[in-house]
């Protein structure tokens, strides 16, 4: 029943090589700021270590909110990573973004000063500057003076971020912002992937940032019922769960630095892994909800199989989306599984089918939700279980759930080769994003 979709998704994939020229892009440097490590290399050692950054919240005090827990990145100094005095002007989310392109930029090996026109910047965040503005109104408020300082405007636009990095580098490239809710850091990499390939620049620096921990943003979700309830820090987050009952917030920041292969070759940079296909859509049904069928994300994640030239079973990894929450992790669970040619949702999957199916698991049970950051660290897990031939596990994966019924690795990291993995995200709106990597060779 499969076969017939797989010979589209050929042809499509034929289509787009022949019409957009396509290229061949590789990655050539990351960087992260999460709540379990600054820098990937300690990102990656908390995934290994199954640590869990998510604790009770210290960025700010009140005891009327019903949700108490975070992920909160930990002893991060903005100095650190940028001059004194743009810490004082940026956004916390800008800040993340900023510490993570450093590092990008500084593992890749690049010379902006030599090409410059030629290196652009996608930046993705989801709510940028939100808790600056909610900040800023508390003080303005209780302010008889009701002035507000000239660096707040500065600090809460998200499109900055990118503007910050592009001064102090010297970018003079094409300069984008996406926000397209959580698939926000997966759509930035669409979208660099697509300027590459549409000849508007031979380098692209994809970052994401985000830091909404404020009360009106977890007000409005826990009222939503979207946050878990869980008081403990450490299971509150459970992904694909039996108990799980909602996603926690979660803060950071992510980059990578991509670009077409014949300019990293003629560089001579180190080329970590392959960008061998990209999906984007909306499912275009419900603001918060995903379609009950999972067709949107269904076809996004074929989407990006087409561009790669591949089949659903060439695929080892794939990091969900994996929220946690009860109405999304089944509907990406049911998305994967059509993905693969299961075609009736009331029936058990036949045990070959299932097979065919890789191991699948979910990090946001370590960093809490990154939200716009999390599309692109979560494709960093990707390419570090691709280099290490480790996947990450899903913490807190212990009562099984029926309609959730793949191998979630919850068993702990697990040895095995991967040649090629899929990171989805998807976001409020119907926003689907699908990134998929391969091994260099």
């Amino acid at each position: 029943t499969f076969a017939p979709v797989y010979v589209k998704i050929l042809i499509i994939g034929k289509f787009q090589e022949d019409f957009y020229d396509m290229k061949n892009l590789v990655i050539t440097g990351m960087g992260a700021v999460t709540p379990i490590g600054i820098g990937v290399g300690d990102y990656w050692q908390g995934i290994l270590d199954m640590k869990c950054g998510i604790e009770k919240i210290t960025r700010f005090h009140d005891d009327d909110l019903p949700i108490q827990i975070a992920g909160e990145v930990k002893e991060f100094d903005p100095k650190d990573y940028m001059p004194s005095k743009l810490s004082k002007e940026t956004g916390m989310f800008m800040q993340f973004a900023y510490a993570s392109a450093k590092e990008a930029i500084e593992q890749s090996g690049i010379n902006i000063d030599a090409e410059a026109g030629r290196i652009g910047i996608v930046m993705a965040t989801a709510l940028n500057g939100t808790a600056e503005i909610t900040e800023t109104e508390k003080l303005y408020s209780v302010d008889g003076k009701k002035k507000v300082s000239p660096r707040f405007l500065p600090k809460i636009l998200g499109n900055l971020g990118a503007a910050h990095i592009a001064i102090s580098y010297g970018i003079h490239g094409p300069s984008f912002t996406v926000s397209t809710a959580c698939s926000s850091g997966g759509d930035a990499i669409c979208m660099a992937a697509m300027l590459l390939n549409a000849g508007e620049a031979d380098v692209m620096l994809v970052v994401g940032g985000e830091s909404a921990h404020c009360p009106i943003i977890i007000s409005t979700l826990a009222q939503a019922k979207a946050l878990s309830k869980n008081p403990d820090p450490k299971s509150a987050c459970r992904p694909f769960d039996a108990d799980r009952d909602g996603f926690v917030m979660g803060e950071g920041g992510g980059a990578i630095i991509l670009e077409t292969e014949e300019h990293a070759k003629r560089r001579g940079a180190g080329i970590m892994c392959r960008l061998a296909g990209w999906g984007n859509n909306t499912d275009g049904y419900h603001v918060t909800s995903p379609r009950p069928d999972g067709s949107g994300a269904v076809k996004c994640m074929s989407d990006a199989l087409a561009k790669a030239g591949m089949k659903p079973e060439d695929i080892d990894y794939i990091n969900a989306h994996g929220t946690s929450t009860p109405l999304g992790d089944p509907i990406e669970t049911l998305a994967i599984k059509t993905l693969f040619g299961w075609d009736d949702p009331e029936a058990p999957m036949p045990e070959d089918l299932k097979a065919k199916i890789p191991p699948v698991s979910s990090t946001k049970a370590n960093t809490g939700h990154l939200m716009g950051a999390g599309g692109i660290t979560e494709v960093i897990a990707c390419i570090k279980a691709i280099q290490t031939g480790i996947i990450p596990p899903t913490l807190n994966y212990r009562t099984p759930d029926p309609r959730c019924d793949l191998d979630f690795v919850a068993e702990g990291p697990r040895k095995v080769k991967v040649d090629t993995a899929m990171s989805n995200a998807l976001g409020f709106g119907g926003q689907n994003s699908s990134i998929i990597v391969t091994r260099y060779e």
